[in-house]
């Protein structure tokens, strides 16, 4: 059952990978933020653009990077349409602790604060704990999330 899980999250990194969604720049950004990894030589823009009370109406990306880097943007920008900048604060912590904390579990998530269904479907993305090197690549465009909603226009993992 494992293995089959496992297989099941490898063709969902490598379908986003392949074809990322929200891929390219929005002709209207109110927010833009570039993120790169040195240790690798992933990088990524982020385009955010807002509503008027600030929610994400709509994130989008470009940039190079591996089939981790690109899966795991690919699927923050479909994830993060209609949330406001604290809910994606949340699910950028939330992500990050997933993919760095061994003892991350999700029956512990505090729901008022984490959509607890965007962290199902990032779930196939917390293998990386178990290859350190990777976790930059994962987390690459949620630290230029971050980056993007302080304002920041780049952002490095190193």
């Amino acid at each position: 059952m494992l293995d089959d899980l496992r297989e099941l999250y490898q063709e969902v990194i490598l379908d986003h990978g392949k074809n990322p969604r929200n891929f390219g720049q929005p002709s209207h950004v109110d927010r833009r933020a570039e993120g790169y990894n040195p240790l690798c030589g992933d990088a990524l823009t982020l385009y955010l653009v807002l509503e008027a009370d600030g929610r994400i109406k709509e994130a989008a990306f470009d940039g190079k990077g591996c089939a981790i880097s690109v899966a795991s943007a690919s699927l923050m920008t479909e994830i993060l349409q209609g949330k406001t900048p604290a809910e994606a604060e949340a699910l950028f912590e939330t992500f990050h602790k997933m993919c760095t904390d061994e003892s991350f579990d999700l029956l512990d998530l505090d729901l008022e604060k984490v959509d607890e269904e965007a962290i199902e479907r990032l779930q196939v993305l917390a293998g990386v704990r178990q290859f350190p090197v990777r976790v930059k690549c994962a987390t690459l465009a949620w630290h230029t999330l971050h980056a993007a909603l302080a304002g920041d226009e780049q952002v490095s993992t190193e």
